[in-house]
């Protein structure tokens, strides 16, 4: 027994001593963990000893352990497979490797990934923050682009957007859309077509309306064109036999600045801008009218109620000038430009005492210039998003497509029965409806009718989809939102006992059979609106003025 014991410290020895000249380190463990940590090629066994030796990268920790310490229990080589084999190899490596990595973000949605915006990885562990919000107030001024300007934008791809800026600035074309049947409101785009002419303004008109401009109030200018506009390319009703109806369908890679294959309806001009005399009706009407691109809308109050109109009749030709860059001083909004004290603020209804808000002082400064629409030659736009319905028939093929900017409405028609919907969120499972319908919304359509349905009121700057349910059969069924990149989809199923029909900003109103069904994704064509004073003051105003957002006389102090 010494001499067997004597000859293997012996064999050990000299693997020691070849494994020293090789490279290798070595360790000694109990032979129960070697076992089952240790594959074929790495296991070096000493016969029955209680230690064993194998051989590792040298800059992998070792440990040793006192072999007087060890159990003596027998230790069998274990058999492993190849891909364990590997797997155990790999580790090594990637223990081994020790590169210096940094953790970096991509935004990703349905395939298509691109570098994010709005986040991003700052200090050792791999902290994510914001660089800012998720949106913000958007405006927009002219510039005049001098020849350096232009020379200096010939290699850029923007130097021909840039030089038709310049003629948008000098000969602008504006889209007068007045709502059908009011003479009141005809008359007085009349009049405002006479006084933007003699700003060299190029005044767009429907024929109809054309026409009794002319004949009843006697305006024949060589400034007012007939303006008809066509359907966009992949867009409205039967698009199936289209043949440019395989490259619209994904544009994923096209939603966030990348370039896009459809334009603008094609018209013998097209407007700078689109001026509504109407309700909000007729800003739907317009939407509907651009279903690609869509330029500043300026909406005129002619209606009843007026939500989304925040300019008056007179003054519509001031804001007009004012929007197009041809004039700088701005009555609206405000008549005395002396500064306030931060800030403004009537508590509503203004039939109580209020209690003034103290800001903080900046540099000693609480003062600033009451907001005037155009100061600055700065103009304050909503981009209101919008939504890309579309009807998917059972085999897979578009069969209608429109952009909506309230709301898509999916509900039972004139069955007598429930709508049987299945509704679907990125191809996960949304939920079962068994209701009047359901409402597919966006942040402008929540004070619609999704309102109505009872679901949220949404700043228009919020970009996110509402769903909400119409007469639910369950209790549980509530009102939800959405992030704007994600896909819903509504689907009829086969044994529904009825179709569904479909409606898109209360138009278009077509069956969804069985085994169709309606994807509803945010648009890449937004809808622009022109704010009296910013997008938050004109949104909370209308609330207030039109809804009677949160009116109730304030309680009496305790005495």
């Amino acid at each position: 027994m010494h001499s067997i014991r004597a000859f293997s410290h012996l064999l050990a020895f000299f693997l020691v001593a070849y494994g020293w000249q090789e490279g290798w380190s070595f360790a000694l463990v109990p032979s129960s963990v070697t076992s089952s940590a240790l594959n074929g090629r790495q296991f070096k066994s000493l016969a029955r000893s209680n230690t064993i030796c194998w051989a590792t990268p040298k800059n992998v920790s070792s440990s040793t352990s006192s072999s007087s310490s060890l159990p003596e229990t027998p230790l069998a080589q274990p058999q492993q497979s190849l891909k364990d084999e590997v797997k155990a190899s790999t580790v090594l490596q990637q223990r081994d490797a020790r590169i210096a990595k940094r953790m970096q973000l991509q935004w990703c949605n349905n395939g298509f990934c691109q570098d994010v915006l709005r986040e991003k990885v700052v200090g050792t562990r791999n902290q994510i923050v914001l660089r800012g919000p998720a949106t913000g107030q958007v405006v927009y001024h002219w510039q005049s682009l001098t020849q350096e300007t232009r020379n200096n934008n010939k290699k850029s791809d923007l130097y021909q957007e840039q030089t038709d800026t310049a003629t948008v600035i000098k000969d602008p074309f504006v889209l007068i859309l007045i709502r059908p049947g009011d003479d009141t409101l005809i008359q007085a785009a009349a009049k405002a077509i006479q006084a933007l002419s003699e700003f060299g303004v190029q005044v767009l008109l429907d024929p109809s309306t054309a026409a009794r401009v002319k004949y009843y109030f006697g305006v024949d200018s060589d400034n007012v064109h007939l303006f008809e506009a066509t359907s966009t390319p992949g867009f409205g009703d039967d698009i199936r036999d289209e043949s440019d109806t395989d490259t619209i369908r994904d544009h994923d890679s096209y939603l966030y600045g990348q370039s896009h294959p459809t334009g603008n309806p094609v018209a013998a001009h097209a407007p700078d801008l689109i001026c509504t005399l109407g309700g909000d009706g007729l800003l739907m009407h317009a939407g509907m009218m651009f279903q690609g691109a869509v330029p500043p809308i300026l909406c005129v109050a002619g209606g009843s109620l007026g939500f989304l109109t925040p300019f008056r009749q007179d003054e519509m030709v001031e804001a007009l000038l004012i929007a197009l860059g041809l004039q700088t001083s701005s009555s609206i909004a405000d008549q005395d430009s002396t500064p306030l004290i931060l800030p403004d603020i009537d508590v509503f209804p203004p039939n109580m005492p209020t209690y003034a808000y103290t800001p903080k002082e900046v540099n000693g400064d609480r003062t600033r210039p009451k907001l005037k629409f155009g100061l600055g030659n700065r103009i304050y736009l909503s981009i209101r998003m919008r939504l890309e319905c579309a009807v998917v028939s059972k085999d897979g093929s578009i069969r209608s497509r429109y952009n909506v900017l309230n709301e898509v409405v999916v509900d039972r028609g004139s069955s007598p029965y429930l709508a049987a919907l299945e509704c679907f969120c990125d191809d996960s499972h949304l939920t079962t409806v068994q209701a009047d319908g359901v409402i597919f919304a966006t942040p402008t359509g929540s004070t619609a009718y999704s309102l109505a349905a009872g679901s949220s009121v949404v700043h228009p700057a919020v970009p996110c989809i509402l769903l909400t349910p119409i007469c639910p059969h369950v209790l549980s069924f509530r009102s939800m939102i959405f992030p704007d990149h994600v896909i819903l989809r509504c689907y009829v199923p086969e044994d529904a006992r009825a179709g569904a029909s479909v409606a898109f900003d209360g138009k278009h109103r077509q069956e969804l059979r069985r085994g169709e069904s309606l994807q509803v994704k945010m648009s890449p064509y937004p809808v622009p609106t022109i704010n009296r004073v910013d997008q938050t003051a004109d949104w909370l105003g209308n609330l207030k003025s039109n809804f009677n957002f949160n009116a109730r006389p304030r309680q009496r102090p305790l005495r």
